[in-house]
């Protein structure tokens, strides 16, 4: 199938038909495909921008360096936090290989994006990469005053698990001065992860 026809199977209705073509692009993939993919994260069709946020994630690491481009110098909020949303993609697509340093620094500041679809989304991609970024999410909770920032960033340190995250939510519970609603999510956060691991706090 030509790539034109590829293409016009990502914006398909039925589900099967669109991930065949996201995998045909994605084994087959060229600069000129990552070009053409990248050109359709400002679509207003939401699934055909979904589509090729998936299958730039499916290309994985040749994809992150144009994706990086983009979220750090798009004017478009859409383009901005449709990046974001594939470099998740390219973590959860190949757990296997870490994401570049470029893409981590990317993602780093782009948690300081004023839009919070790009910057919650930049924080749902850190959660995807985990232990390795687990620094730049707790320095991040602990400068931020966004609290609606704050709240995806408790979330990403809970899901990652580890004891260096659970010991900055505790410090933010601890703090009387921080946003009373950061402080609760935080607690919810600890009691979900004793809950889901046997995680105890000592």
């Amino acid at each position: 199938m030509s790539t034109e026809t590829l293409f016009q199977q990502l914006k398909h209705p039925n589900p099967n038909l669109r991930n065949q073509a996201m995998w045909e692009l994605a084994e087959n993939y060229n600069e000129e495909i990552i070009a053409k993919l990248m050109s359709v994260l400002d679509e207003e069709d939401t699934t055909y921008r979904r589509a090729a946020v998936k299958t730039l994630g499916e290309i994985g690491h040749a994809a992150v360096t144009p994706l990086v481009e983009a979220l750090l110098n798009s004017e478009n909020v859409t383009v901005r936090g449709s990046a974001a949303k594939a470099l998740a993609q390219v973590v959860i697509c190949h757990p296997d290989e870490p994401l570049s340093p470029e893409g981590v620094q990317g993602l780093k500041i782009a948690l300081q994006d004023p839009n919070p679809v790009v910057n919650i989304a930049a924080v749902m991609a850190m959660g995807e990469i985990g232990a390795p970024v687990l620094d730049i999410l707790i320095e991040a909770l602990q400068e931020t005053d966004n609290p609606a920032l704050a709240i995806s960033l408790v979330n990403a340190i809970a899901s990652i698990g580890d004891s260096r995250g659970i010991d900055a939510l505790q410090a933010i519970i601890n703090n009387e001065a921080a946003d009373s609603y950061v402080r609760e999510s935080a607690t919810s956060a600890i009691s979900r992860l004793e809950m889901t691991t046997g995680f105890k706090r000592n």
